[in-house]
């Protein structure tokens, strides 16, 4: 095949182009150009004579077919204009910074008389001044049509724009008419390279709802001047007055390090305003598009009144890496995000246990989509309870570290089926451990809550016991070996007992199934009212990432038969919880929706306890988590109250059963006592 020369390349590339190039706006340019160049060597004779008009024609066609040719080979017109930003520009300066180059070197050895070199610079210089003038003039006229509220600017600003040949009258209008769209003027946080980030998407985005007004910033630096063609007015000056003096509904922080305080302390600021807060950051749920970044709501999450845990990624990740890991409830709240964050520290393999196939299906199906055939995971679907077929489990895939999350954690629902709270909590814990010592696990991890701190329900009392067997078990690992050796179940190739035994114990954890959160989402979403059962009660609070995070990191910190237990703050009272849910989704308490006291459940107590009174109360290097060292158990001792529960639950005697586990749980208590002690403080 013949090779093209330069110059039918250079015609090819510029061919390519026209098929999206603005004709009409080429004309523009081309007039433009015509009568800066002509005008100039016309005004601006040479010092020997005056050019004749030959030479100015000559000169002026000259010019316009290398520019126009350099532009459009460069794709000038290519950009959308009230889009284009520095790219457009860019592109311009660099077509006509190449197109004075050609021309001059033409011009000096074309056989025709040549103009000094200072004029045709001059004619580039001011032609290309001219020409991006006008683009942001029509960039900004757009942005009038698009957000202003005088209808007058608006309309000299369409007249303006149709005259560049954009038909805004055929299309923008008959949008946003059809759309009923109706600007909401924003005040931006944050004058930095995040928030002139958000204003340029706003602006650019067609038909946007979003109309950026001013900056605010605490930087006394940038106070007092303009960004983005926007005052920056300092924090200090802005008051809620002043913002509805401007028009402004919303703001819309864009500040990349805000501290959890600050964003509580803007919250607590316009609460009880009508102006609403908004995010723009990366997305903190697992459902948002990787690494994009959105405008969202206030997170519930975002006002908790405690610091964020921060995870030593590193420890934990070198602990859980090549290793086997088994979940037992791995469909759960907690136990699939457990799954997440093993999943990404790439163990050797990944186990999900659980009873539930429907929720353990989703789990699977977002793993093996996120991680591919990197990771190895399966499921299985077994039921603690059942020893039999948990320990075909243990025996078909050795696990090396477990973490126990499967329970029934529901306390209305235990308090009516205690029987069945002890043979899955209780039995179920007990079959685990035992299991796992048995299969040579070099750790299990409980997750508990700390509604087994002084418990005044069932499920709290069950957790408290599997605390117990926990602590005893760190104890005397070596003799259940022993005896289980000699019932003839375990590993023959398992000589001795390995396993390192630790606990985890937090508060409530916020979006969990059946937690308050999304009960009030639902309930705000259809208006209301939304229920709380107590007006003073409180309770602890925590992120789901949170709660997998503290017990990954306790499991890789365990040395033997520690209680984690997590500093989780200030408790918080649910009326104030539902009372902010209700803000953030732009309502009023009380006027747009109402609260209603429904009276405490079964087991329910006003309060929760995070730490059991002990003097071995410890801090791990993590200034959040404490360790809680309980004295064990005998073993004799740990038999006879399981052998009693255990008689209990199987008898299906729900009221016999509950008297038998408040004999093994002594600080097991009806809320009733503990509330009324409540009340009378």
């Amino acid at each position: 095949m013949k090779k093209k020369s330069a110059i039918g390349r250079t015609v090819s590339g510029i061919l390519r182009t026209t098929g999206t190039v603005r004709w009409k706006l080429v004309l523009y340019d081309l007039i433009l150009f015509v009568l800066i160049c002509g005008g100039m060597i016309f005004l601006h004779p040479s010092v020997e004579s005056s050019y004749g008009w030959k030479m100015i024609i000559e000169q002026t066609v000259l010019g316009t077919v290398i520019l126009f040719g350099t532009r459009l080979f460069f794709g000038c017109y290519r950009h959308i204009i009230r889009y284009g930003g520095y790219e457009a520009i860019f592109s311009m300066i660099a077509a006509d910074a190449v197109a004075f180059v050609l021309d001059y070197a033409i011009d000096r050895f074309a056989p025709i008389p040549y103009i000094r070199f200072t004029l045709m610079l001059s004619i580039f210089c001011i032609n290309l001044l001219v020409d991006i003038t006008l683009r942001l003039i029509y960039a900004a006229l757009y942005r009038i049509a698009m957000q202003s509220r005088d209808a007058e600017l608006v309309n000299y600003a369409v007249k303006v724009l149709n005259i560049f040949g954009y038909e805004f009258g055929k299309h923008d209008e008959e949008d946003r008419a059809a759309d009923g769209i109706e600007p909401q003027h924003v005040a931006v946080m944050g004058a930095g390279r995040l928030g002139v980030s958000l204003v340029n998407d706003m602006r650019a985005r067609k038909n946007s709802v979003f109309v950026p007004v001013l900056f605010i910033d605490v930087d006394k630096r940038k106070t007092g001047r303009e960004l983005l063609g926007l005052p920056v007015i300092h924090e200090n000056d802005v008051t809620e007055e002043f913002l509805k003096s401007k028009g402004i509904s919303e703001i819309v922080i864009a500040i990349e390090s805000m501290s959890p305080e600050q964003k509580r302390r803007i919250f607590e600021e316009y609460r009880d305003s009508d102006i609403q807060i908004r995010v723009y950051d990366f997305p903190v749920t697992s459902s948002a598009g990787s690494g994009k970044r959105m405008l969202r709501n206030f997170e519930i999450e975002e006002l908790m009144p405690r610091k964020t845990i921060n995870v030593n990624n590193s420890e934990t990740d070198a602990f859980y890496a090549g290793k086997t890991v088994l979940i037992t409830g791995g469909g759960g709240s907690i136990g699939s995000e457990l799954a997440r964050q093993i999943a990404a520290m790439k163990p050797k393999k990944l186990v999900i246990a659980d009873f539930a196939e429907n929720s353990t299906y989703e789990v699977l199906r977002e793993l093996q989509f996120r991680f591919g055939a990197e990771l190895d995971v399966t499921v299985e679907i077994v039921n603690v309870c059942d020893r039999s077929s948990l320990e075909t489990v243990f025996r078909k895939y050795r696990p090396e570290a477990v973490l126990h999350a499967a329970a029934h954690k529901h306390v209305p629902f235990m308090e009516h089926n205690v029987c069945e709270a002890i043979r899955n909590n209780v039995f179920g814990t007990k079959n685990t451990a035992e299991l796992s010592i048995l299969y040579g696990v070099s750790r299990f991890v409980l997750i508990s809550t700390d509604k087994a701190v002084n418990p005044t329900n069932v499920m709290g009392a069950t957790k408290r016991v599997c605390e117990m067997i926990v602590r005893a078990y760190s104890e005397d690992c070596t003799n259940v070996f022993a005896e289980a050796r000699e019932a003839g179940t375990g590993d023959p190739d398992i000589t001795e007992s390995r396993t390192q035994f630790c606990a985890v114990r937090f508060g409530n954890v916020i979006g969990s199934a059946g937690s308050v959160v999304p009960l009030f989402r639902r309930q705000i979403e259809r208006g209301g009212p939304v229920t709380i059962t107590d007006k003073r009660i409180v309770r602890y609070f925590m992120t789901i990432p949170e709660a997998a995070s503290l017990v990954l990191e306790s499991g890789a910190k365990a040395q033997n038969g520690e209680l984690f237990v997590l500093d989780m703050g200030q408790p918080v009272r649910i009326l104030e919880l539902a009372e902010n849910m209700i803000r953030l989704s732009g309502y009023e308490p009380y006027r747009d929706i109402q609260i209603r006291e429904t009276g405490l459940r079964p087991g329910e107590k006003l309060y929760e306890e995070l730490l059991i009174k002990s003097e071995t109360l410890g801090r791990t290097d993590n200034e959040l988590i404490f360790t809680e060292t309980d004295v064990p158990l005998s073993a004799e001792d740990l038999e006879k109250r399981l052998d009693a529960l255990w008689e209990s639950a199987i008898s299906d005697d729900d009221l016999a059963a509950k008297n038998t586990l408040k004999a093994c749980v002594p600080t097991f208590r009806e809320p009733e006592e503990v509330n009324i002690g409540v009340e009378k403080e």
